[in-house]
């Protein structure tokens, strides 16, 4: 998935070590908390992840290591805030490399597995939600034939449709949040079969 419009918000991942200090549960929560909240200190994350502050503050440092987070200004000299460097990120060139290939797939399946617990989550609460939000969420599936350069096109348009969000409302800056808007996750899995013989 190519996302790469605007430096400061998205990010192209070719770095294994980078990619494997980004597959962590800690590090992503952390990730998407400072998303949805904005720069917050690690003792703030610390509590709203109900996880130490030596273990936030670690965590934090690891994502500042690999670019993922820098220090945001504080209110003064004692608060030491964090905030997000990027709000998107794409790996589709991690697998040139075996090793890249293989942290690549790590972050895959906890991204997977992060995004089946999240659609349980919405399931139990789907039923008390406004038919707008009901009606389209969830999952749906479609299967047709494509070539390699029309699967490459149909990934092209998609990542399109969603820049625009990313763009016009990055995740980490509460005032492009128009009222009445949610977090919405948006995980995009394509599978391909094996070769028919």
């Amino acid at each position: 998935m190519s996302l790469e419009n605007d430096p400061r918000r998205t990010r192209l991942l070719n770095d294994p070590l980078a990619i494997r200090a980004m597959a962590h549960p800690v590090r992503l929560d952390l990730q998407a908390l400072l998303g949805r909240e904005g720069p917050m200190t690690a003792a703030d994350a610390a509590r709203r992840l109900g996880i130490s502050q030596a273990l936030a503050s670690h965590h934090l440092r690891q994502l500042a290591k690999y670019d993922f987070v820098e220090p945001a200004p504080g209110k003064d000299n004692r608060e030491r805030p964090w905030r997000l460097v990027s709000t998107s990120q794409s790996w589709r060139d991690a697998g040139a490399t075996p090793e890249g290939a293989a942290a690549a797939e790590v972050l895959e399946q906890l991204l997977a597995e992060r995004a089946l617990d999240s659609l349980s989550q919405w399931q139990q609460q789907r039923p008390t939600e406004d038919a707008v939000w009901r009606d389209n969420s969830g999952i749906g599936q479609s299967g047709f034939y494509l070539t390699g350069d029309e699967l490459a096109e149909l990934v092209t348009q998609i990542d399109a449709l969603l820049q625009r969000w990313v763009d016009e409302r990055p995740i980490d800056d509460k005032s492009t949040r128009p009222p009445g808007s949610r977090h919405v996750q948006f995980t995009q899995i394509v599978t391909i079969s094996p070769e028919e013989e």
